[in-house]
């Protein structure tokens, strides 16, 4: 019977600047009674990430640029604010009242650029970016627990993402380090016969929502969850940008 178990590590310590992740998954999946072994999938919340790299902005620092004054004018949005989600873009998609949409250094069409107040440090002047590479970010956090556990896992960074055309939130990948992020079944049959020809599932995507049933994104303090029992490809080229669709495929705009 197929089956997979998902675990939230609970008592997750605060995360400051400098942290080994790597070390700190390790250590509370220890006190959490939780054995990592070869294959698990290891799913962090991109926040932790940029807490540990750094990645914060108390935008009472920042100088509002011509371009950010004149969208902070159509949004309605602090400035400064405005200023730090445009340093992380390359483009702006819309701005309108209340809502700034962009692509992001990474490739990410989303609200804000990941830019978020929520569970950095309760200061509403201080906020967190998304992890400047977070393949590279998974691939280091793997790399540490191979060396502390001899276990070889696969990691995904993940963040809450709202989608076009539909209510709510659900946490996607945006980083990825130790597999393939679809699941594809193009060119097989189905249970008739029929051959597919276009379903390919995203499977980072999919992992990340499973996992943020137990991690939360409110005041649980679960932002690591490990996966056990999932099958998957093993990959050491892939990325989380292969998940972005190219903008010539978008049948809306």
């Amino acid at each position: 019977m197929p089956r997979i178990e998902i675990i939230g590590l609970e008592n997750f310590p605060i995360v400051k600047k400098g942290d080994d992740l790597a070390q700190l998954i390790v250590k509370v999946a220890t006190e959490n009674y939780v054995k990592i072994d070869d294959g698990d999938i290891i799913v962090v919340s991109s926040k932790i990430v940029s807490k540990s790299e750094g990645r914060i902005v108390d935008i009472r620092d920042v100088e509002p640029s011509k371009k950010a004054l004149d969208i902070a004018e159509i949004t309605g949005k602090d400035p400064r604010l405005v200023e730090v989600i445009l340093r992380e873009s390359t483009k702006v998609v819309k701005a309108t009242k209340g809502h700034l949409i962009v692509s992001t250094k990474h490739g990410i069409v989303c609200a804000n650029a990941g830019v978020d107040k929520s569970n950095v440090v309760g200061d509403p002047y201080i906020v967190a970016l998304l992890p400047e590479d977070p393949d590279r970010s998974a691939e280091r956090i793997r790399a540490g627990i191979k060396e502390l556990t001899g276990k070889d896992v696969a990691v995904l960074i993940t963040d809450t993402y709202g989608r076009p055309l539909r209510e709510g939130h659900i946490n996607m990948a945006v980083g990825l380090s130790g597999l393939e992020p679809f699941r594809d079944y193009r060119g097989k049959k189905d249970l008739f016969g029929y051959v597919l020809r276009i379903k390919r599932i995203a499977l980072a995507d999919e992992i990340a929502s499973a996992a943020e049933l137990v991690m939360g994104n409110g005041s649980e303090g679960v932002p690591v969850a490990i996966i056990k029992g999932l099958k998957y490809t093993r990959s050491e080229e892939s990325s989380a940008r292969e998940l972005k669709m190219p903008e010539e495929k978008w049948l809306f705009r």
